[in-house]
Formats: structure tokens, C-alpha cells, sequence
């Protein structure tokens, strides 16, 4: 018994040392500055355009406390975004999923981007092709070129004589 009642002993003393490890229940608080990281990406569904990390309005800190309930609560940020997007729909996101109407959207510049780089590309190829076909034509007899140089050279000739 006294074998027994020695290594309990060793082992409370053992245990007493060992690291605590943190319970779900007792997570702390999350500071303001967790809670506007998350705010920043989250629209005011009253306000236009102004993200809850600046809105001035009681209603927004409504919504900031109730974004730190539900961190609190050990939702993830995507959860929490999925939740404001249900409650007063996809607007409220800083940047929409694209299965949304919105979605869609944020894909059209570069979009257009891409065609008129396409399409300065294919003038450029063909303003190229088009001045490679164009060739100067060889002067004949009686042309306008032919008089041309003639009078050029008798002017050159009458001013050596000078």
C-alpha cells in the first residue's frame, strides 16, 4: 500500500508540471483589432459603400459586437461573411463569391483587358502585313517619276553652275 501510495504521489507531482492546455469555453476576448481585420471586409448594409471597421453608426457597432459574439463563439471568418451575406445578401461582402451575380462582375475588366490586347495585337500583325505588300512601283517610261527626277536634276545642274 505504501508502494501504491508513493507513485499516486510521483504522479500528482509529474502532472502539476505538464503544460495547461487552453479549454474552448475560456477563449479570450477577441481584441478590436481582430474584430475590424474581419469588419473591413464586411459592407454596412445601411450606409452605402463603408465597411463596418469605419461606420460611425450605432447599428455598426452592433454588428462589430456580434462579429466578436461569433468569434467568440469560434466561428471562422468565412462562416461569420457567409452569415452577414444571408442575413442582408451578397452587397454586404467587400468581395463576393463568384457563383453571385456580383461575383461576375469583378471577372469583366479583365476580361476586356484581355480582348483589346487581342485586338491591338491583330491591327498591329495587319498594319504589318499590309505595309510588306505595299511596294514601291518601278518609274517607266513617261511616268511622273521620270519628270520628276529630270527636273530635279536639271535644277541640281543649273545650281553647280552657280
Amino acid at each position: 500500500m505504501r508502494r501504491f501510495l508513493a507513485m499516486l504521489a510521483g504522479v500528482l507531482i509529474l502532472v502539476q508540471f505538464l503544460p495547461a492546455r487552453s479549454v474552448l469555453a475560456q477563449q479570450p476576448t477577441p481584441s478590436d483589432d481582430d474584430v475590424n481585420e474581419l469588419a473591413k471586409e464586411i459592407y454596412c448594409p445601411v450606409c452605402e459603400n463603408t465597411p463596418l471597421d469605419v461606420c460611425p453608426t450605432k447599428a455598426c457597432a452592433q454588428w462589430r459586437e456580434l462579429i466578436r459574439e461569433k468569434m467568440q463563439q469560434g466561428w471562422t471568418e468565412e462562416e461569420i461573411k457567409q452569415y452577414f451575406a444571408s442575413q442582408y445578401g451578397e452587397r454586404v461582402l467587400a468581395e463576393p463569391s463568384l457563383s453571385s451575380p456580383f461575383g461576375i462582375i469583378h471577372l469583366f475588366p479583365p476580361l476586356v483587358v484581355g480582348l483589346l490586347i487581342i485586338v491591338v495585337f491583330r491591327v498591329v500583325k495587319m498594319g504589318r502585313r499590309k505595309a510588306a505588300e505595299r511596294t514601291v512601283p518601278e518609274p517607266t517610261e513617261g511616268s511622273v517619276q521620270e519628270e520628276l527626277l529630270a527636273r530635279v536634276e536639271d535644277e541640281l545642274s543649273q545650281y553647280n553652275k552657280r
